[in-house]
Parts: C-alpha cells; sequence; structure tokens
C-alpha cells in the first residue's frame, strides 16, 4: 500500500542536563520496565563517575566512545532464489542506524560486566571504549570480520 506523502522521521529529544540527543537515545535503551526517571539517574551517575575519574567532559568521553563502536558495515542475511540456502550479504549502514547498534553494544556489554552497581558498570564501559577496548569494540572488530569474509557476496543485494 502506497502512502500519498513522504513519512515524517521522529525526531530525538534532548535530555535535560546535557541537551543532547545522544543522551537521550542512550538513556530509552537504559529504560526498563518504564522506569525512565531510573534510567536518567543510572546515567548521570555513570557521567559523574566518568568526570571524576578522568577529570574531561563526560560528553566528549561518551562521544568518543560511541563514534568508536559504531559500525560501518553489517551482514544481513538474503535467501537466494533457488535452492533456499541463507548467505550473509554485507550492507552498508547508515549512520543513525550504526548509532543504534553502537548504544545497543555499549548497554549489552556493560550489562555483562561483573558488579552489581550499573551506573559504574556503564561508566567503566564507556572509558573502555573510548581507549578503543572493550566488549563493545570486540563486538564491532567481530562485526566487522563477519561483513570481509562475505565481501564476495555484496554483489547478491
Amino acid at each position: 500500500m502506497s502512502r500519498r506523502g513522504t513519512a515524517e522521521k521522529k525526531r530525538a529529544k534532548s535530555d535535560p542536563i546535557y541537551r543532547n540527543r545522544l543522551v537521550n537515545m542512550l538513556v530509552n535503551r537504559i529504560l526498563k520496565h518504564g522506569k525512565k526517571s531510573l534510567a536518567y539517574q543510572i546515567f548521570y551517575r555513570a557521567m559523574k563517575n566518568i568526570q571524576q575519574k578522568k577529570e574531561r567532559n563526560p560528553l566528549s568521553v561518551l562521544r568518543q566512545a560511541i563514534r568508536r563502536i559504531t559500525p560501518t558495515l553489517a551482514v544481513k542475511a538474503r535467501r537466494r532464489r533457488r535452492g533456499g540456502s541463507t548467505r550473509q550479504v554485507p550492507i552498508e549502514i547508515r549512520s543513525t542506524q550504526g548509532k543504534v547498534l553502537a548504544i545497543r553494544w555499549l548497554l549489552a556489554a556493560s550489562r555483562k560486566r561483573p558488579g552489581q552497581n550499573m551506573a559504574l558498570k556503564l561508566s567503566s564501559e564507556l572509558m573502555d571504549a573510548a581507549k578503543g577496548k572493550g566488549n563493545a569494540i570486540r563486538k564491532k572488530q567481530e562485526n566487522h570480520k563477519r561483513a570481509e569474509a562475505n565481501r564476495a557476496l555484496a554483489h547478491s543485494r
């Protein structure tokens, strides 16, 4: 069914303290069971931890971490017409989708870290990602390796 006009994209709102859309995207992914105020508390505690340890702007650490985690390539499963086999075809990712994947990987890696306090786990994962190490960076590298290994199938889009 075709649309008469083009679909409008929703613009992400900005958070109350940093006035940043990226922060709001991250807080919305931390969110569990609709408890947004708790998600904001976790995020702001993590930023406070970064500021105490690093002695620099925690927002720049967040931006650098997300920039380092953001993938440019991904693999997508495509079925062949004949034979019905499934192939992993590498595709390029737009920047917005890359940010969404980066946030998802960052939070999954921080949730897997040992410890009780989510704010501490998030802050340490952010600092590791800003330095270029950590589980979220490893996930990006695995994803790029998978895409490079299947580069011969790139014409199958």
